[in-house]
């Protein structure tokens, strides 16, 4: 039958693109209906959630074969719907999701007064000390069973497919990542005492639960189930760690933008028609020292270009959508006068392009970002950006200019954890991000592309918070900020002289100041704590100091 020949445990994170829309848990309603026992199902069925007439009319059965035609173009199988998903274009993704789906749902059924146990991976501590965090180079999935009449874990997919008791592999020092599915009902654990790991027990058909180890020294070591009369029963195999392991690299592409991307002063001329190109693409880059994220970006880059208009321009705007992304992408310009910003007539399928014009009507500074469904993940995961409508004067001339934005990416693995790291919706929904960012990744702005400037040049920083939820403190250590520009906007008089400016998500700041002795000044959110999360970036200060304004000697490590 379609979708049982896919594998639940890989449909599991198939399923995180689909649970930014749609829960699991019966009668939890998000953007979409929850997908609760959604086999065999009726369309349009779910008494909590209003439909869309094409969904209400549509009288389909939601089994594997529907569900497989639906997956890979809802647009099709339901013309006119409102799902904002293009679909699923893997055949092998298709049949993962749907089968997870199944296993979720009807064939779950845990004991009573039990629950599912967590499916989030843990980390196991070894008897030498915690296990720093590490790449997972080596996965495998067990399902338990009955095999020739014995208790027994069977391997799923892979090399191990199908065997019983498999004998699984790592090299000294590798990360090893067991996800275990219990297939009978019976209550089982996975135990591996050499290696100091063992996982909760999965009560209950379905239940799953992942554990996450380093191999230690190299030698011939067992596994089994814990639970009394299970490892004699049958249910034991054989864990075997080779030495020197082969060394595991990781690219780390720099999504970051450089602060100084920023465009020139428009010199004085009439209101004219400008060009704007943007592209939506969906790209794993570096989001700390040794961890990737899959990001979703305009142009590449996180925050997305800074774009510079004058006053009375008629803004030309082109969104393409790569052929590569997962998902419909749009824009919404708080510069603009207009439906949505602009995103009511922007929704871009995969491989697409629209285009949409606005006069730009009011000077100031503007965030723009994605707005498509669920609009706060399009911007967790990076598609936010800004555009200076210049005054018909123009702006006061300084020595450098410098663009910063600040946001929050919320991953399922704790902040510090090294490989790639998925998104996670819940985390979002609880407002609970594991990193603060400058320029879209850890050290953007301190380490990659820090901000320079002279003692007495002028510095303008554009800064803008693309949230999508959190207000910033924005502060500069060891600076006053000459002028201060709220909310972005240029035709009120700036603030003088101010230690800090609240920027609250979706909205911007232009600040200026003239640093008067060398030396690293901080940028941080004076919320703090948000440093210990990769929220802090560096301007550098050359020239030649002045003790009667700053007398001291830095500290070694202060870096101030």
């Amino acid at each position: 039958m379609l979708g049982m020949d896919g594998d639940p445990t890989e449909g599991r994170i198939v399923f995180r693109k689909c649970a930014v829309c749609h829960s699991l848990t019966p009668g939890k309603v998000l953007v979409g209906p929850s997908l609760a026992n959604i086999v065999d199902r009726p369309s349009g069925s779910e008494s909590d959630f209003t439909y869309s007439d094409a969904m209400k009319q549509a009288k389909l059965i939601w089994d594997p074969t529907t569900l497989d035609a639906y997956l890979t173009d809802p647009q099709k199988v339901v013309p006119g719907n409102h799902m904002p998903f293009p679909g699923l274009k893997s055949e092998q993704d298709r049949a993962d999701v749907i089968a997870y789906l199944a296993s979720s749902s009807d064939n779950f059924h845990p004991a009573p007064g039990t629950k599912a146990p967590a499916t989030t991976a843990k980390i196991a501590p070894r008897a030498n000390g915690p296990v720093a965090a590490y790449v997972s180079d080596v996965k495998y999935t067990l399902r338990t069973g009955i095999a020739e009449g014995r208790m027994v874990y069977v391997g799923v997919g892979g090399t191990i497919d199908g065997k019983a008791n498999p004998t699984l592999t790592a090299a000294e020092n590798q990360g090893v990542e067991i996800t275990l599915i219990n297939g009978e009902g019976a209550e089982h654990d996975i135990t591996l005492p050499d290696e100091g790991a063992k996982s909760p027990r999965v009560i209950g058909k379905g239940a799953s639960t992942t554990l996450a180890f380093r191999a230690g020294k190299p030698g011939d070591f067992v596994y089994f189930c814990s639970v009394p009369g299970h490892q004699l029963a049958g249910m034991e195999g054989k864990f075997v760690v080779t030495a020197k392991p082969p060394v595991s690299t990781l690219a780390e592409a720099d999504i970051s933008r450089d602060p100084g991307d920023v465009p020139p002063p428009i010199a004085p001329r009439d209101p004219t028609r400008v060009r704007v190109d943007l592209e939506a693409v969906e790209v794993e880059g570096r989001l700390a020292e040794g961890t990737t994220y899959g990001y979703w970006t305009f142009n590449g880059k996180v925050p997305g270009p800074m774009l510079r208009v004058r006053v009375g321009d008629t803004v030309d705007v082109h969104l393409k959508n790569s052929a590569n992304s997962a998902m419909i992408h749009s824009v919404d310009f708080h510069a603009v006068t207009g439906p949505g910003g602009g995103a009511a007539v922007l929704q871009v399928e995969p491989g697409g392009e629209k285009s949409m014009s606005f006069k730009a009507l009011v000077p100031g500074l503007y965030v723009y970002h994605c707005a498509t469904p669920m609009v706060a993940e399009h911007i967790a995961n990076g598609m936010y950006g800004m555009i200076l409508v210049e005054p018909e004067d123009g702006l006061p001339k300084v020595d450098h200019e410098y663009y910063v934005m600040q946001g929050e990416i919320y991953t399922d693995a704790p902040y510090g954890q090294r490989g790639s790291q998925e998104f996670s919706v819940e985390k979002l929904l609880d407002e609970r991000p594991e990193y603060f960012v400058f320029n879209g990744e850890v050290g953007a702005i301190s380490k990659l592309h820090p901000l320079h400037a002279h003692v007495g040049e002028s510095v303008r920083i554009y800064f803008g918070v693309g949230g999508p939820n959190f207000t910033s403190s924005f502060h500069v250590i060891g600076e006053i900020m000459d002028k201060a520009y709220e909310a972005g906007g240029l035709l009120s008089p700036p603030l003088r002289g101010i230690q800090t400016i609240s920027v609250p998500p979706g909205d911007a700041a232009v600040v200026e100041f003239a640093p008067l002795v060398p030396g690293n000044y901080t940028l941080v959110d004076h919320a703090l704590a948000r440093m210990e999360r990769g929220l802090v970036g560096v301007l550098q200060v050359t020239g030649k100091p002045d003790p009667e304004i700053y007398n001291g000697v830095v500290m070694p490590g202060m870096g101030h």
